[in-house]
């Protein structure tokens, strides 16, 4: 009887220490919950609906739905039947109606240039169309409905969910039977820009590293007071704008800058070497920029290692050099890997300094998405290449995380 009264007491325990941890966990979720819910509607939301406008595009299917019913059953070995045109007459009127041509045209011709045009002065038109055979009066309005090409891209871009801004983003589109491409090398820009990106960003983290490493070295294993001081100069950057960093850039890697002056007057140069709006100007603007961010995760981690794993190693007989690459240099890798993966993936972002420094050949993938959404309106292909950024970015988080482990990031 005793066991029992025990067991149930024990149990009675238990459950109340359920009860307890149940709440204590509502507790803390209630106290995050502005801060999640602040977060999910400023930022999370803005950034999924964005990202989904790189596969979800329902200007065709909306605005024509009764030209993308019609095409389902065409083969698209020839021009569509009659009724694909009366079709598109049909729903010429109700965009005439709604004053919608423009949108459809905008859509159109991302993928036939010139079809914007062409498609509001066929819906101006086909007002004056009252009965058949439309083919032939629509056809006679343009040329350019008796070729199968834009019947095609109709039907292709007739269901909401599309891959043309995706395929675009890697040169790549579909031909007027459906089949993947590359595009014509007039307009295969996208790779190119995709490649400049990504070497930029791993040249300006190689070099960051390769100062930073020593810089980091030399803080950690110097008298308190002067490691202080050297981390002040460092931090100091950070409290000037980033805007105004980059404008002192350029001002400095002018024809008629201080460093050219400099160069001239040490007879190290007769004339003004190119240092602005060059692949130069670019790298050390941004290597300036960056610098920080790679050297304190490195210097967070070399204050940690104790200086007794180096002397250990050299009491046994390593010598200097074998020391530090078979000992300390393995474990400041998780504070390397920190940095330089920051780094990385700030220097993907950057667009404010290749366009100030740097010439029309540094542009990276920040200006072009910048360029689509402010003077294109083309969001379709501005969240194509956020997702390739995006992609790239958990990419090199799996890889890090498989290689040195993700808990191990130490940031300051």
């Amino acid at each position: 009887m005793l066991r029992g009264f025990e067991a149930a007491h024990g149990l009675t325990l238990k459950r109340q220490f359920i009860a307890a941890e149940r709440r204590a966990h509502l507790h803390a979720l209630f106290l995050i919950l502005p801060l999640l819910l602040f977060v999910l509607v400023t930022f999370a939301a803005p950034v999924v609906l964005l990202l989904t406008r790189a596969v979800y595009d329902p200007s065709i299917a909306g605005t024509l739905p009764r030209t993308v019913a019609a095409l389902r059953d065409w083969d698209g070995r020839d021009v569509p039947p009659e009724k694909a045109f009366a079709a598109l007459v049909e729903d010429f009127r109700t965009v005439s109606e709604r004053n919608t041509q423009a949108f459809i045209g905008k859509r159109l011709n991302y993928e036939i240039p010139g079809a914007r045009s062409k498609v509001i002065a066929s819906v101006r038109k086909s007002q004056a169309i009252a009965a058949p055979p439309y083919k032939e009066q629509l056809i006679a309005a343009d040329k350019m409905w008796g070729d199968r090409l834009i019947w095609a891209k109709i039907k292709q871009s007739g269901e909401p969910f599309t891959s043309y801004y995706l395929l675009r983003s890697l040169d790549l589109e579909r031909d007027v039977d459906g089949k993947i491409g590359p595009v014509a090398a007039s307009q295969a820009i996208y790779l190119a820009v995709l490649w400049r990106t990504f070497y930029i960003s791993a040249l300006v983290t190689l070099i960051t590293l390769l100062l930073a490493y020593p810089v980091a070295l030399m803080l950690a294993h110097a008298p308190p007071q002067t490691a202080n001081i050297l981390l002040i100069f460092i931090l100091v950057p950070f409290w000037t704008s980033l805007l105004v960093r980059t404008t002192a850039w350029f001002v400095l890697l002018q024809d008629n800058g201080p460093i050219n002056d400099a160069l001239k007057f040490l007879q190290f140069t007769d004339e003004p070497l190119k240092l602005i709006f060059s692949r130069f100007g670019t790298l050390t603007a941004m290597v300036y920029i960056q610098l920080p961010f790679t050297l304190l995760p490195i210097y967070s981690v070399m204050k940690g290692i104790s200086p007794s794993y180096m002397r250990a190693a050299r009491s046994l007989g390593g010598g200097p050099l074998y020391s530090f690459f078979r000992i300390y240099l393995p474990l400041t890798m998780p504070g390397i890997g920190a940095g330089c993966l920051l780094t990385f993936i700030l220097c993907l972002g950057y667009y404010i300094t290749p366009a100030l420094v740097g010439g029309a050949g540094d542009q990276m993938v920040s200006g072009i998405i910048a360029l689509a959404l402010n003077q294109e309106n083309n969001w379709g292909k501005a969240s194509a290449l956020s997702t390739i950024l995006l992609l790239a970015t958990l990419s090199l988080f799996f890889v890090y995380n498989r290689l040195i482990g993700i808990d191990k990031v130490k940031l300051g």
